[in-house]
């Protein structure tokens, strides 16, 4: 069974948002990211990771929203088996958004790394990630391999 662990807010102010939910819900920062594709925090409230991202390109947050897009961006499901979800969803006519895992530089291969996942369409055009690793804040990724992560988020 797939497991929410993940979700995305794309804002315009990724300071004032985090504090938000830091200051008003309690949530922990995990890690203030700053990458080629997007700036913002990881929050944790020690089962789902929250990310707060402010992205820089078009590409990265997808054509249909933009870089000026702010609400929820996306959902990451954590999966047991990343290559059966990815049949499943391909099966049931929901594919991979290739455009967005282009433009971060992932896909589906033999390598997995904490918050690095695939992005798929779901219906009515809500963004998922499957991911076989987890995210960092949650169950099991208490931290991430590198300080320079790429916010794949």
């Amino acid at each position: 069974m797939a497991k929410i662990k993940h979700i995305a807010i794309s804002t315009q102010d990724v300071d004032a948002t985090a504090r938000f939910y830091v200051d008003v819900l309690g949530l922990t920062e995990i890690q203030k990211l700053d990458s080629k594709n997007a700036t913002g925090y990881y929050l944790s409230d020690g089962n789902i990771n929250l990310a707060i991202l402010n992205f820089k390109n078009d590409q990265v947050a997808g054509a249909e929203r933009g870089r000026g897009f702010s609400g929820i961006h996306h959902i990451g499901f954590q999966v047991e088996d990343a290559e059966e979800v990815k049949g499943k969803l391909e099966a049931a006519n929901f594919p991979p958004r290739e455009d967005i895992n282009a433009a971060l530089g992932i896909g589906m291969d033999s390598s997995h790394h904490a918050n690095v996942e695939v992005k798929y369409t779901a219906p009515d055009g809500v963004i998922i990630d499957i991911s076989h690793t987890g995210w960092v804040g949650t169950s099991g990724e208490e931290s991430l391999p590198t300080p320079a992560v790429q916010a794949t988020s």
